[in-house]
């Protein structure tokens, strides 16, 4: 119409009609009637237009928060935890405040603090709890109230303490990969230990009399207020040592190593009927009664030489504590006698765990003889008695002691990963001979701060890719009881689950940073205490501290005596350090039974003491809160640093898609250890081929090698396709919230967004421990259980997750046709993107699969090392890659049963037996890890 009134006014023909008339009605034609599109197209076009309208809208939401996103992808592990959860409502206030990768390290690294540290020990370590004893119990009850508090764990009506072999301790352990929240118990096992009775030590006359008679316990005073409440509170006594009394002639046999009974025996001392006396150092006590016990000896003495202290001694001008940091006098090492080379735990449970009615034998790993611990102050008046010109008159030694089965208790924590058949164990022990402040004390206050900066993460919202196993083990002081009791119990499950265990005894005794563990972790191990800060030099790393010197370097007297010095560089040079400087793990804590008898890569760290440290007063009463905070870590910075690096440890190996497990720096030590092998060989005179075994460690590089690449493969895929899954997901909730948005400025409500909505139904109350289980969905795993006697068992299966996803799509189709018109269109505007998520999963399923076989060989490969047959004369040590030397204890002895055959056998056809069987190993453990 008003083009035709435009056009007549163009021209010079007067209009139509007057202005002022109006035509009639059926003077005007009927206008033209537009073609109807069928209803089926109108239909098709609106939603291919309101679909257009939101992928439009979508993009320019994302190019107006692209900054988001940025920080978003700049969290390491954000895209793979996305894509592990379907159906969880995600919101852009979560994705900013949970951590995750190095946010969730800078998170941890932030909670540890020397306050609460310190507080931790005091309350550790102000008094007595030796294993077995109420005060331990009370430990116990301690610790199970920190994992409770810091991971939110509910507490139960009745304490979750559960007899070792009982329905419910059994099902505590075997029932962790099936855990959905937080969970905390105490496992009691029941091993045979001893608790002393009357002890004495005198010198006779001729006619039986004793003329001297020694103090035995420690003496202190108000100065250390501890130590003088305690001072005999735990009797100076052996652990595991042999009751029983004893009368001969002193021998002094120096440190009593394997080379001074070969000694004395060279020079012809009769040691038959002798009460032999040793100084500590050197080797593990237990096997300096052993070596006295093999030569026929009637009993043995061993004590603490003020000449092992170093430069810091009352010689160099210092005062002795509690005075100042030299040793006091008095002061005595307790500590167990156990034959630790032959196996670890109760003696009389060899190999199966100590529950209350377990069979068990009289044990071949303890003393036969009586021994004592004494103090320099007696030692002194004995030495005298032997000397040139001494007396040497007899000597008489008792004993008693009550051996009986006395209860422990282990207190477990577990943190429920993504991937829950996964498993990360750290573990620390907490029974001590008197208060132990630093031994274990400083460990159990870093395993506080660590637990406390787990907690703080959780309460963030953060979930371990992998599930986490924290334990707080009893007797180890005993001879690794707790450890290797549980360790003997649950073998099985720790085969089939542990990827990795974290140990950690005392975390300070002095300045020098040292850390030790499986030759395929030493790279991470390095890695993690170069991100912590040196504890108290500005600008260096947690690192650094390996090259520490004791803080009286140099400060006065620098006297060492020649003897001490020289064992001093022996032990030194029985730690044995890789290239990279990290140790060899031995024995003497809990990662044994871990490492040694199942095969599980291990680690061990802690600030221990240099020659120029104040005294550690080992085992003693003087191991104290008050030499701790004065001497040993004041302000307690180093225990902080010790629980930041072992925090590291546990999130770095939780959290990793493949586990930092480097097999083929192991393969290379192992070429090293042989290098170490035929050196002795030629020592011996041994001719003996080694190319073949040679050969095979070569083998075994190569199929490492291949390894090496197949991970970084399968690792880069999982996580690109991690990474689209989730971007499909911020896509899908982005583009509603954008549509929404437009609703809102035409005043029109916002449908709720059915897509996103947790699994269950609506109004349904999720109960808060139970939240992940409702709305959480592990990707990588699903879980079934079935039941085998009295014990669940999980297997993963990923079977059901297509069927359960197609099923919950045809859930809220179904809700959102009943919303109206607005579900509706909601639910056509998710097909597209279902179609392509579908298609990711399955991709993503295939991926972790990958993944899921590359680090199970990761896991598997120190297994390797694991022969059923053991070393020969100490078959519980089952590890032919490394165990602690046969005549050390504590230090480690790589290629042990090899070795051995040549050190102490000397015998050509077992060096080409052990040869061989180490051949067959490795070529087996080669065709393992072969991608």
């Amino acid at each position: 119409m008003i083009l035709l009134v435009r056009r007549a006014t163009m021209t010079d023909e007067k209009p139509l009609f007057a202005a002022d008339k109006q035509p009639p009605r059926d003077a005007i034609p009927p206008p033209a009637v537009a073609a109807q599109l069928p209803v089926r197209d109108r239909k098709a076009l609106r939603r291919k237009l309101f679909v257009t309208s939101v992928a439009l809208w979508a993009l320019v939401y994302f190019i107006c928060n692209r900054q988001i996103i940025r920080e978003l992808d700049a969290q390491q592990g954000y895209w793979l935890t996305q894509a592990l959860n379907t159906g969880r409502p995600q919101h852009r206030l979560n994705e900013r405040k949970v951590p995750f990768g190095k946010l969730a390290e800078q998170e941890f690294l932030s909670v540890p603090n020397p306050a609460s540290a310190l507080a931790a020990s005091r309350q550790y370590a102000t008094t007595p709890h030796l294993a077995g004893s109420e005060g331990d119990y009370k430990t116990a009850t301690d610790f199970l109230a920190l994992l409770q508090r810091e991971l939110g764990i509910p507490i139960p009506g009745a304490e979750p303490v559960f007899s070792a072999g009982s329905f419910e301790s059994r099902n505590a352990t075997l029932g962790i990969t099936a855990l959905d929240a937080p969970t905390a118990w105490i496992d009691v096992y029941y091993p045979v230990m001893n608790t002393p009775l009357d002890r004495s030590l005198q010198i006779l006359s001729q006619d039986g009399d004793a003329v001297w008679t020694a103090e035995l316990e420690e003496v202190a005073d108000e100065t250390d207020p501890e130590a003088g409440k305690y001072a005999d509170a735990v009797p100076t006594f052996h652990g595991l040592s042999r009751g029983g009394e004893a009368e001969g002639k002193l021998v002094y046999a120096h440190y009593g190593r394997k080379q001074d009974y070969d000694e004395l025996d060279a020079k012809g001392v009769d040691l038959n009927g002798a009460i032999v006396l040793t100084r500590y150092g050197g080797i593990f006590r237990g096997l300096k009664v052993k070596g006295a016990q093999e030569r026929g000896a009637a009993a043995c003495l061993i004590y603490s030489d003020p000449r092992d202290d170093g430069t810091v001694t009352v010689e160099n001008g210092y005062e002795a504590y509690p005075d100042g940091p030299a040793r006091n006098p008095t002061s005595v090492q307790r500590g167990s006698t156990q034959f630790l080379s032959i196996y670890p735990g109760d003696p009389t449970t060899p190999g199966y765990p100590a529950y209350e009615n377990s069979t068990r034998t009289e044990g071949t790993n303890i003393p036969e003889i009586p021994s004592l611990p004494i103090s320099w102050a007696n030692a002194q008046v004995l030495l005298e008695e032997i000397e040139e010109g001494g007396e040497n008159r007899t000597i008489k030694l008792v004993n008693h002691v009550d051996d009986r089965v006395i209860p422990i208790w282990n207190t477990m924590g577990v943190i429920p990963g993504h991937i829950r058949d996964e498993v990360v164990v750290v573990g620390n022990h907490r029974d001590a001979w008197v208060m132990g402040a630093t031994d274990p004390s400083s460990g159990t206050a870093s395993a506080h701060e660590v637990i406390r900066g787990l907690g703080a993460l959780l309460k963030l919202g953060w979930k371990p890719l992998r599930t986490i196993f924290i334990a707080s083990w009893d007797a180890e002081e005993y001879g690794l009881i707790g450890s290797t009791e549980w360790g003997e119990d649950f073998a099985d499950w720790i085969d089939e689950h542990v990827v990795a265990y974290l140990n950690l005894d005392s975390s300070v005794s002095g300045s020098r940073f040292s850390v030790s563990g499986s030759p395929s972790l030493a790279h991470f191990l390095r890695s993690a205490a170069e991100t912590v800060a040196h504890p108290t030099k500005p600008g260096l790393t947690l690192w650094d501290a390996r090259n520490d010197q004791g803080p009286l370097f140099g400060r006065t007297g620098d006297h060492f005596d020649v003897e001490a010095k020289a064992n001093y560089e022996d032990e030194l040079a029985q730690m044995a350090v890789d290239e990279l400087g990290v140790g060899v793990l031995g024995s003497g804590s809990d990662y044994t039974v871990f490492l040694q008898r199942i095969g599980v890569a291990s680690t061990n760290n802690g600030f221990g003491s240099t020659r120029s440290d104040p005294v550690y007063h080992y085992h003693s009463v003087f191991d104290s809160e008050r030499w701790q905070e004065l001497y040993a870590d004041p302000g307690f910075l180093r225990h902080v640093a010790v629980a930041k690096f072992l925090g590291l440890q546990t999130l770095r190996l939780a959290d990793a898609v493949v586990l930092p497990i480097n097999t083929t720096h192991y393969a290379a030590q192992l070429d090293k250890y042989l290098d170490g092998v035929e050196q002795l060989a030629e020592t011996s005179s041994l001719a003996v081929d080694f190319s073949s075994l040679r050969a095979s460690i070569d083998a075994l590089h190569d199929a490492s090698a291949a390894l090496d690449k197949e991970k970084a493969e399968a690792e880069r895929e999982l996580i690109q396709l991690a990474r689209r899954i989730a971007l499909h997901r911020a896509i899908k909730r982005r583009a509603r919230e954008a549509w929404c948005t437009i609703r809102k400025v035409f005043h029109k409500p916002c449908q709720e967004d059915l897509f996103e909505r947790p699994m269950h139904h609506p109004g349904h109350r999720v109960n808060k421990h139970k939240h992940e289980q409702d709305v959480v969905e592990p990707m990588l795993q699903r879980m079934t259980t079935k039941r085998e006697g009295d014990v669940q068992k999980t297997k993963p299966r990923l079977g059901l997750a297509p069927a359960r996803l197609s099923e919950e799509r045809e859930r809220r189709k179904r809700e959102m046709e009943r919303a109206g018109p607005e579900g509706t269109r909601s639910c056509h505007a998710h097909k597209a993107m279902d179609s392509v998520d579908g298609r990711l999963r399955e991709k993503f399923i295939q991926a972790a699969k990958r993944v899921r076989a590359v680090n199970k060989k990761l896991a598997g490969f120190e297994r390797g090392f694991i022969h059923p047959d053991g070393i020969k004369d100490r078959e519980w040590y089952r590890h032919l890659g490394v165990a602690p030397g046969k005549w050390l204890g504590y230090g480690a002895t790589t290629l042990p049963a090899l070795t051995e055959a040549i050190t102490f056998e000397n015998n050509t056809t077992l060096v080409k037996y052990e040869a061989d069987r180490l051949e067959a190993l490795f070529d087996q453990l080669a065709a393992e890890i072969q991608p």
